[in-house]
């Protein structure tokens, strides 16, 4: 019988996903599948990009722990792709890879000054508050005026992070490093902007009310703002999300400022052109826009002005490149149809898939996530005559090759050991976990070394 040795790269929620439902779907082969991560603990942008109080989001990590724990998927972790691991060695071993890499880095955004020293990208802000192993301990929080371009989750996150108490966050899995940072912190003022109005924002309704339900933390919205065109109204009227929305941001305007310490301000209709500042920020520029009749908008020609030692801007993630991989530099992505990688000239690229946002870009929920890993996993099935003819598809054979690199990786049993470090560092302090945040840490004790103190 025909048997499939399929890796994956990227053990987030796309890439398992993907594993889940190879091994359920109706198949005449069978299936072997090594997952390859380059941090040494699985679930990716669940564990490194959601903000330490979404528990119920972060809930998604027992569903795919659930499939890791079915015991019929390898994982090899702190491996990376390109360094540790090559196309060559897949080749070598496998029949397919499907990349799962997802979107990491931060989309640009072209406006002056946005280089100046206090400008940050939101997606470093959330692996450092998210304890990523390969981001710095410190993060220079000393401003009192801070300003969060963007109108989506990922700018709630940060905005809801940076006004929030750090003691209301100890319940969490906040780092302790983290926490520190974050109750040093003098911010006094978070100006969200986005350059449409509230009916057009990307939040859901859940980011949305957590914002007003910060202790010590006023909501300030503009009654400028929510002078709506026909299109904003319909979308209203017609859109149960929208409709929340709006109904939580007038539920604001209405509720007097109770004086707190700190003060959280949502601004639309905003479109950013300037970090002001000579060598480091020390405000921002931004015009006020109006509806264009057409579903955009359009400047109006007045310019505002506030004063901000920060800017963090949220305004998108980004894919990276993999080495020997097709890539388009301009939507941030792997070229594919359908998840089957094309090369420069269109043609398919044998034995080579990708799903998840290194796929369609960071757009969609976790619903999207499965139904792509669903397409990839149909096109992995019917394209036996693409695969690729490896020359030593043992198992053991990949484990001798990362063993003859002095690879030090992570496997599913190293993986458990630091989730129940993890929890016994939480439960030692009333909390659900403390991430241990040093890479050469989490390798330790996922290889069985002596634990060491989280630092």
């Amino acid at each position: 019988m025909t048997k499939l040795r399929l890796a994956i790269v990227g053990a987030g929620p796309a890439g398992i996903y993907a594993a889940d439902i190879l091994l359920k779907a109706e198949r005449k082969f069978e299936v072997s599948i090594d997952l390859f991560e380059r941090l040494p603990a699985p679930y990716g942008l669940v564990r490194y990009g959601v903000a330490p109080d979404h528990p119920r989001i972060k809930g998604i990590i027992n569903a795919l722990r659930e499939v890791l724990d079915t015991g019929r998927i390898r994982l090899f972790g702190n491996v990376t792709f390109g360094r540790d691991i090559t196309l060559d060695d897949l080749k070598h071993h496998y029949n397919a890879v499907i990349f799962s890499t997802g979107a990491v880095r931060d989309a640009g955004l072209d406006i002056p000054g946005i280089d100046l020293e206090g400008s940050y990208g939101a997606a470093d802000f959330v692996s450092w508050y998210d304890g990523h192993p390969d981001y710095p301990r410190e993060w220079p929080l000393e401003h009192r005026e801070v300003a969060v371009i963007g109108n989506g989750n990922v700018a709630l996150d940060v905005a809801r992070t940076l006004a929030k108490h750090a003691d209301d966050l100890l319940p969490t899995e906040i780092p302790a490093n983290v926490y520190q940072g974050l109750r040093r912190s003098p911010v006094t003022d978070v100006h969200v902007f986005g350059r449409r109005g509230p009916a057009q924002v990307k939040f859901t309704p859940l980011e949305l009310r957590e914002l007003g339900e910060m202790r010590d933390v006023d909501m300030i919205v503009h009654d400028e703002d929510f002078d709506l065109d026909a299109a904003s109204i319909a979308a209203i009227e017609t859109n149960k999300q929208i409709f929340v929305l709006n109904k939580v941001l007038n539920s604001w305007r209405t509720r007097e400022p109770k004086g707190a310490s700190r003060r959280l301000h949502l601004h639309f209709w905003a479109k950013p052109l300037e970090v002001l500042g000579d060598d480091r920020v020390e405000g921002f520029r931004y015009e006020r826009t109006k509806p264009d009749g057409v579903g955009g908008v359009v400047g109006t020609g007045e310019i505002r002005e506030i004063p901000v030692q920060a800017v963090y801007r949220a305004v998108g993630y980004f894919g990276s490149p993999l080495e020997e991989i097709p890539f388009d530099d301009k939507r941030g992505v792997i070229p594919n149809r359908e998840g089957q990688v094309i090369d420069d000239n269109h043609e398919q690229v044998h034995g080579v898939y990708a799903t998840g946002w290194i796929k369609r870009g960071p757009v969609g929920l976790i619903g999207h996530t499965k139904s792509d890993a669903m397409e990839t996993i149909r096109h992995v099935i019917n394209d036996q005559a693409n695969w690729w003819s490896p020359v030593s598809p043992s198992e053991e054979s990949v484990v001798e090759l990362l063993n003859q690199r002095g690879v030090k990786f992570t496997d599913l049993g190293g993986w458990q050991n630091l989730d129940q470090h993890e929890l016994a560092l939480g439960a030692a302090e009333g909390r659900t976990r403390i991430k241990v945040v040093p890479r050469d840490e989490m390798v330790e004790i996922s290889r069985g070394v002596a634990a060491v103190p989280v630092r």
